[in-house]
């Protein structure tokens, strides 16, 4: 089974053509940039000296190259991660009931929690190299990308309109050609909308991801991250602003290179009958189109897909629904649940006796008391944000051309380290008198309100054109619009992006509830300030407490509300 391509483009004529020579040459030019950037990242460094980066405006464009590696190497992991993990949790009822809380825990992890546990770990692999460090930055941007692709795709998966369903089960396609064929394709809008925005969420964690502290000694790699990190440091305005202009020109060149054609290519995977009249367009893809590359790619790659069809047959046939949940295995379950158990038992006593012996069991309940406070920003985020973004992204998912004009607009904020701005807010809040507790919450929204946003776009993009027209037609307008059609096409996605905003928020909150401008802090109550100064502090047991509160409350959160929310979804709010 496939879905009907949408390409308006003329096909590659047998003879080459300007074309061609246009993508030869951008595939050589990308290839050499790759070998010249990478042979830089495999130097050595001595551990007991500090380095740090040059902040002279000529050595941008190199720091721009070397961030850029680092965000793609992250984001092919953090696809490859997202996948696995959501298709198994999506297949397995007892790999579900451990990956999913699983999931919560880890994006309720702050990236500096992740970074401390990385470097000692890739440094004891590659003593004195830099690929330890290079290594530990592309971890620490995967750990803010990898959640929120993993759960958009997992409800993809769980929410697999019925005929596909169906279809897959009558043909007894084998389990590798109903994911090749059918789960990919119906996952693939959400999945590049929310690597869209994870890709964003890379961005903002840049400046910490890129200064890596081996043995008491900090190391700053070299990009724009690092570069902006010093310049604030510094308090120097002016070489802040050209890490501001850098940071602009490399996201609104990934996305026409990179995301828009993703995005106007996706719209071939939509399940309906009918097409639109207007659909999303890319330059960079109609050229792709018009050369004769993909099909002599595609002719080079069939003996390999040919192998891997026949490969899949061990993997067995579809024979049973996705929701199918059967009374066996209660022994199995029992088993798991028992193992699972007491895993997370010792784990917890292995923690409480860490906390108890080095601070005392005391130290627990400071990061809970400030933790009601940054749940107070946090749900008063989401509620903003969904009342706000909800009905902006339905109308730019709805029409292919506002898309075209806004994709690029809500990219670029999306995807701009609202930390890069904090300098201005710092002079702000401190001109005006507004205090971060209420200042830090607006700064936290830069950084997770855009996965409700684009969530919600490309639930909105999902819905049929046909369904949309029968609407039309009908004369449905108004709320009952809203209620037929758009709220079951789009709450799944809207879960998802809640989920994720959510985790994301608090992540947030360790950058935005402490902001720092040359010589001048400002910091709020809240758990993330918590975090932030034990880690500046070097205070392992009050980060460990820290983090363990923070898992406590997002996980709580997740349970008491967004799995509720997922299971309405599932049940009842789908096409």
């Amino acid at each position: 089974m496939t879905f009907p391509s949408r390409s308006t483009v003329p096909r590659a004529s047998s003879r080459p053509s300007w074309a061609d020579v246009a993508v030869a040459a951008a595939v050589l030019v990308g290839m050499y940039l790759l070998l010249r950037v990478g042979e830089e990242a495999t130097v050595s460094f001595d551990p007991a000296h500090v380095t740090k980066v040059d902040t002279s405006p000529a050595e941008l464009p190199y720091y721009a190259a070397r961030s850029l590696l680092r965000m793609f190497a992250a984001l092919a992991v953090s696809v490859t991660f997202a996948v696995g993990c959501a298709y198994a949790a999506a297949h397995s009822r007892r790999l579900e009931r451990v990956l999913i809380p699983a999931l919560d825990i880890l994006q309720s992890v702050p990236v500096l929690g992740f970074l401390t546990v990385a470097v000692a770990g890739f440094v004891s692999l590659f003593p004195g190299s830099t690929p330890a460090l290079e290594c530990a930055s592309i971890f620490a941007i995967f750990t803010s990308q990898a959640w929120n692709m993993a759960f958009g795709f997992y409800h993809s998966l769980i929410t697999l309109p019925r005929e596909l369903d169906e279809v897959s089960r009558s043909f007894r396609f084998t389990r590798w050609m109903r994911f090749w064929k059918v789960e990919l394709p119906a996952g693939a809008i959400g999945l590049v909308w929310n690597g869209m925005m994870s890709f964003g969420g890379g961005w903002f964690f840049l400046v910490a991801s890129e200064a890596i502290s081996v043995s008491g000694h900090k190391h700053s790699l070299p990009g724009v991250g690092s570069f902006a990190g010093t310049a604030i440091a510094d308090g120097d305005l002016g070489k802040v602003g050209w890490a501001v202009v850098t940071m602009a020109v490399m996201v609104v060149g990934v996305n026409f290179f990179f995301w828009r054609p993703l995005t106007a290519w996706t719209e071939r995977f939509k399940n309906e009958q009918s097409e639109a009249a207007d659909v999303q367009r890319s330059l960079v893809l109609d050229v792709v189109r018009r050369s004769s590359w993909p099909t002599l790619l595609g002719r080079l790659l069939r003996p390999v897909a040919e192998l891997l069809g026949r490969a899949g047959r061990v993997l067995g046939v579809d024979d049973r629904p996705l929701t199918a949940r059967g009374r066996r295995g209660r022994a199995g379950d029992l088993v798991l649940a028992v193992v699972a158990g007491g895993l997370l038992a010792w784990g917890l006593a292995d923690l409480l006796g860490y906390l108890r012996h080095r601070t005392g069991l005391g130290a627990l309940g400071e990061p809970f008391l400030l933790g009601l406070a940054t749940l107070a920003r946090v749900v008063v985020l989401v509620a903003v944000a969904m009342l706000v973004w909800v009905p902006v992204g339905v109308r730019i998912g709805f029409s292919p051309r506002l898309a075209r004009i806004a994709q690029p607009v809500v990219e670029v904020l999306a995807s701009f380290p609202a930390n890069f701005l904090f300098p201005l807010a710092t002079w702000l809040f401190l001109r005006t008198g507004v205090s971060l507790n209420v200042g830090g919450m607006l700064l936290m929204a830069l950084g997770a309100q855009w996965y409700i946003l684009f969530n919600t776009i490309a639930g909105a993009s999902a819905i049929p054109t046909d369904l949309r027209e029968a609407m039309d037609d009908l004369g449905v307008r108004g709320w009952q619009r809203w209620r037929r059609l758009i709220i079951p096409g789009v709450f799944p996605y809207c879960v998802t992006g809640g989920i994720t905003a959510s985790g994301g928020a608090w992540n947030a909150s360790i950058v935005s509830e402490t902001v720092t401008f040359g010589g001048t802090t400002l910091s709020a109550d809240g758990l993330g300030a918590y975090i932030s100064r034990a880690t500046a502090e070097g205070d392992h047991p009050r980060l460990i407490a820290g983090v363990a509160v923070m898992a406590v409350y997002v996980v709580g959160l997740n349970r008491l509300l967004w799995r509720r929310l997922h299971r309405l979804a599932r049940t009842r709010y789908s096409l």
